[in-house]
């Protein structure tokens, strides 16, 4: 089993959200993915990004200039 690491995880309402900023966070570069949407989170479409949280101002940042829809921001260590 691997040791659990502390990740940013972004939500989202719907599938169309989550693959549009998919296509998005690819094209800026960032190095995350969609994932399962973890069982401690509660929200959302099922789906959700996992990115390293050194990356998380990054992350607003592309989320804020490109108006992306998206629910939540966590730190959660998975």
């Amino acid at each position: 089993m691997r040791p659990k690491k502390l990740q940013c995880i972004i939500t989202f309402q719907t599938t169309t959200e989550a693959m549009k900023f998919e296509e998005i966070a690819k094209a800026e570069g960032l190095k995350g993915r969609l994932i399962p949407l973890p069982t401690v989170i509660a929200a959302g479409c099922g789906l959700a990004w996992k990115e390293d949280p050194k990356d998380k101002v990054l992350l607003e940042r592309v989320l804020k200039e490109r108006n992306l829809l998206y629910d939540k921001i966590y730190e959660l260590e998975i």
